[in-house]
């Protein structure tokens, strides 16, 4: 299944970021072209992956990136990490660690930022923060970052994040950038539930803070597993549930509520399925 969807010039470095918290750099040029209808190949070709080991996010980053773009990363347990673009400039092909992660903790995802922009995460348990970048000072790529939410419940044990059963996590990040604060913020949940609301409804809150509500958490709804800012240019999504049952919506087909609405359904599972992941897709030029 698709999980990304990354574009990028040429001499572009691509940044792969692990669960583990490590980051792997490659050219863009090292990636063969392919066709359309091509299977590609396996990333362990380019990549010294360790067993278990996954790709999280995928970031492509110009040369000569301005002194005002960092990275944000956050991890499952509600920290979050601001580093330079210029600490990521010379990754060996073995990779280096990114962020310090606290036992049982994952990197759940990275997003490029800059000076002046907010980001918005959202928890398992429907809980959502919306903070300044500014308010996470830039550290260094061995340090362990800060708490940017506090979460409800802890994971019921450690490496338990992701699991049904286990406790709040955060699920979801995305970067709101000057021109995108009349934007909206799409969440999902397990069952097959999702809905649209608009960022002008999540107040600007300090970090380490428990956040206000996005989404109402029922049994008939499940948790929520996903969480995304829709740029202008999205206009589908395609979401694939954990036995390969797979769905393209248009966004235009969601609706924009409320936050404490638990939304629509949006696909129909058969017993026993959950939705297990989210891609947004934007045209193809």
């Amino acid at each position: 299944m698709v999980v990304s969807l990354v574009t990028a010039n040429t001499h572009d470095d691509l940044l792969f970021f692990t669960d583990r918290g490590k980051v792997y750099q490659i050219k863009m040029y090292d990636l063969p072209e392919g066709k359309r209808a091509t299977r590609g190949k396996s990333i362990m070709n380019f990549l010294s992956l360790a067993d278990n080991e996954k790709v999280t996010s995928v970031l492509a980053v110009p040369r000569g990136k301005s002194s005002n773009t960092s990275l944000l990363m956050v991890t499952r347990g509600g920290v979050a990490k601001r580093v330079a673009v210029s600490d990521m400039s010379d990754v060996r092909r073995s990779g280096i660690i990114a962020i310090k992660l606290y036992p049982g903790d994952e990197l759940l995802s990275v997003a490029v930022v800059h000076s002046g922009d907010e980001a918005i995460i959202a928890t398992r348990a429907g809980q959502a923060i919306r903070f300044k970048i500014n308010s996470i000072r830039e550290m260094g790529r061995a340090a362990g970052g800060v708490r940017a939410i506090k979460l409800k419940t802890k994971p019921a044990r450690p490496g338990d994040s992701g699991r049904l059963g286990g406790g709040d996590v955060v699920v979801g990040l995305g970067a709101i950038g000057a021109d995108q604060k009349q934007n909206q913020f799409l969440v999902v949940s397990e069952n097959g539930f999702g809905k649209k609301t608009a960022l002008k409804e999540y107040k600007v809150q300090g970090g380490g803070g428990g956040g206000i509500k996005t989404a109402q958490v029922t049994s008939k709804t499940g948790p929520l597993i996903n969480a995304q800012v829709l740029n202008e240019s999205t206009t589908e999504i395609i979401t694939i549930s954990k036995h390969g049952q797979v769905i393209r919506t248009a966004l235009a087909e969601i609706p924009s509520l409320g936050r404490q609405t638990q939304g629509v359904r949006i696909m129909k599972l058969r017993a026993g399925d959950t939705l297990a992941s989210l891609t947004c897709l934007a045209p193809v030029i």
